[in-house]
């Protein structure tokens, strides 16, 4: 006998896709998105930059390797929902301490299996990314429609995610201070810093600059996050007054925050950049990286012209600005992740660039 769908997903254009459920049964209204990359479903569900969106994972098969505890990239999943064509509840994996669908619960997430996933994505690239309800098999289209049109995506991401106070993240042989303002930071970035002798002090979002000068530094970062960068005006003022003091390096909405930072401008892509598998040229050395990304926006090309920062990095699938760089100020940052986990791994030298960065302001 055939299950009976018991879940469901309404698009804005009346679109409907039945599946089953599986994480929690809470009904959800988020931003739609997918996600090109074959592993890593647990570093994606527990990314920060997914807060208010619904993953679709164009992997066919996810769960079968469940979830370990120490693969986490925060301690609190906030992602809004995940959609997969094959859910497997029975893992095999000697790490593995609890199922997809057991953390998903246990954070109030809510998933669908069965859902034709590949026409969904093409919707998606052709159609562009908008709202999706995550709802009951039972629910009639008019109602959906009727809670998309009411329900707007909100804007307080990097608040809602961010860290709430000062913590600290020190190593036993460390030489260099970081302070990382955290937007929404993955856990690699700080585990990566680490490895590379720094002391980091991680800082609420809204941290101010004088307030950052405060714990002497040798260098600044900025982290990944969700949304628009231009809903966080006070970090993009932080950045500003901490220009030319520190160098700085700064990922993905830390690279979007830095341009804007030095009066650039950015605008929200068709259907964004997420997956492991984006080819990425790095201009100086001609060498091409295989990159993970996950964002909305990127840095519009004309609108840096005027503005001491260089291009130093372009996407070969759609040409968009992939790094910026000013020599000056040793300011830098990618709009991908070089700490990405489970991987591509071929960015990983930025870490080092920005070590040898403060080794060079240490010795002026």
């Amino acid at each position: 006998m055939i299950e009976k769908f018991n879940r469901k997903l309404i698009l804005e254009d009346g679109s409907e896709y039945l599946g089953y459920a599986f994480g929690s049964n809470v009904d959800k209204v988020c931003e739609i998105v997918f996600n090109t990359s074959m592993v890593g479903y647990q570093e994606i569900l527990s990314d920060p930059s997914y807060t208010y969106q619904a993953a679709v994972m164009t992997y066919p098969l996810i769960g079968n390797y469940g979830m370990a505890d120490d693969d986490y990239e925060t301690s609190t999943p906030s992602i809004g929902g995940l959609i997969v064509r094959e859910y497997n509840d029975l893992p095999s994996n000697f790490r593995s301490t609890a199922t997809l669908s057991e953390v998903m619960q246990k954070y109030n997430i809510p998933g669908i299996y069965g859902v034709d996933t590949r026409k969904l994505t093409r919707t998606i690239r052709d159609k562009g990314t908008g709202k999706v309800l995550i709802t009951n098999a039972d629910t009639p289209i008019t109602e959906g429609l009727k809670i998309l049109a009411d329900t707007p995506i909100p804007t307080d991401a990097v608040s809602k995610v961010s860290s709430k106070a000062v913590r600290y993240a020190q190593v036993s042989d460390g030489k260099y201070h970081v302070v990382a303002i955290d937007c929404g930071m993955k856990a690699n970035i700080v585990r990566s810093l680490n490895a590379r002798g720094c002391n980091v002090t991680v800082v609420p979002w809204n941290t101010s600059a004088a307030d950052i000068e405060h714990l002497c530094p040798d260098g600044i970062f900025i982290s990944n996050g969700p949304g628009d960068p231009t809903d966080v005006p006070e970090t993009i003022q932080t950045i500003k007054n901490l220009i030319g003091k520190y160098p700085i390096f700064g990922i993905c909405l830390g690279h979007q925050i830095i341009s804007l930072a030095y009066g650039a401008k950015t605008y929200k892509l068709k259907f964004g950049h997420r997956g492991g598998n984006h080819p990425v040229r790095d201009i100086e050395t001609n060498r091409i990286e295989i990159t993970s990304q996950n964002h909305s926006y990127a840095v519009d090309t004309a609108s840096l012209e005027g503005t001491p920062l260089t291009v130093t990095h372009v996407n070969l699938l759609d040409g968009t600005v992939e790094g910026v760089k000013c020599d000056e100020d040793k300011v830098f940052c990618v709009q991908y992740h070089p700490e990405s986990a489970p991987g591509p791994e071929d960015s990983t030298y930025l870490f080092d660039r920005f070590i040898n960065l403060m080794e060079e302001n240490k010795n002026a």
